[in-house]
Formats: structure tokens, C-alpha cells, sequence
């Protein structure tokens, strides 16, 4: 069994018929979805800035642009995981997120993910906005 990572910023989440593969466990792409999900609401939850303002009216982005990921147990329809997010590195431009699934102490999959900051309308890199920047300083000495 693998020790569990305990994050941050974490929510729990009950994995469903949706999530699953004909054996009963989690198909391993909605893991990813589930894991954007969770950026998400850490964006608006603890960051302050509700994801649909920031792509909307701020016109920011947050695309992935770096992606590894280990599955180190099954999850299974019924159970609930909990899911969490931590901060690795807080570039100029990008974040790299260290995030998870877990049940109690067995870890299910981690994964490290690198964020670029975007214009929407120019898919160009751009400064992390300063607000979210002192809130993501903020959230990583927490």
C-alpha cells in the first residue's frame, strides 16, 4: 500500500457509475477530469476568483502544459475519495500543482501538474494576475 499524501486544499468526492469502466473502477481519464474539477474550485474556494470570472470577464487561462501521473491503487464506484491539491513551485508565468486521490491512508494516483497562464483570446503566456499570485503565496504557506 502506498502512504497517502494529505493536501491542503482537499475535497471529498464520491466516486460514481459515471467514473467507472465495465470492472467497476475508475477509468483512468476521469481521473483527470476529476482532478480539473478540483483546480477549479481551489481557484474559487481558496484562491478567491471564481473560475468562470477568471476565463470570462479576465479573459485568463490556465492550460495544462505538463502532465505525470502514477495509479497506484483502484477506486471503486460507491467509495468516497477525498481529492487534494498542493502548490510545488509558483512561477512567473506558470504553477506546478502536486495533486491526489486518496482513501483514508492508501494513496489511489497522484499526479504533477504544470499551469500556464494564458490570454484566451491569444493563447499567449502572460504574468500570473497579481491577486491570484499573493493568494496562491499566500495558500503555499499555509
Amino acid at each position: 500500500m502506498t502512504p497517502a499524501t494529505v493536501h491542503p486544499f482537499e475535497r471529498e468526492l464520491r466516486i460514481r457509475f459515471a467514473h467507472c469502466d465495465p470492472a467497476g473502477i475508475v477509468f483512468f481519464p476521469q481521473y483527470l477530469v476529476m482532478i480539473n474539477n478540483l483546480v477549479e474550485d481551489w481557484v474559487g474556494d481558496a484562491l478567491g476568483v471564481p473560475y468562470a470570472e477568471l476565463l470570462g470577464r479576465r479573459r485568463t487561462g490556465m492550460p495544462t502544459v505538463g502532465l505525470q501521473c502514477e495509479f497506484t491503487a483502484i477506486s471503486r464506484m460507491g467509495e468516497d475519495v477525498m481529492l487534494g491539491l498542493s502548490v510545488e513551485k509558483l512561477g512567473t508565468k506558470s504553477l506546478t500543482l502536486q495533486l491526489g486521490c486518496r482513501l483514508g491512508d492508501e494513496q489511489r494516483m497522484r499526479v504533477r501538474q504544470v499551469l500556464v497562464f494564458t490570454n484566451v483570446d491569444t493563447h499567449r503566456a502572460v504574468d500570473i494576475p497579481a491577486d491570484l499570485r499573493a493568494a496562491i503565496a499566500d495558500f503555499s504557506s499555509k
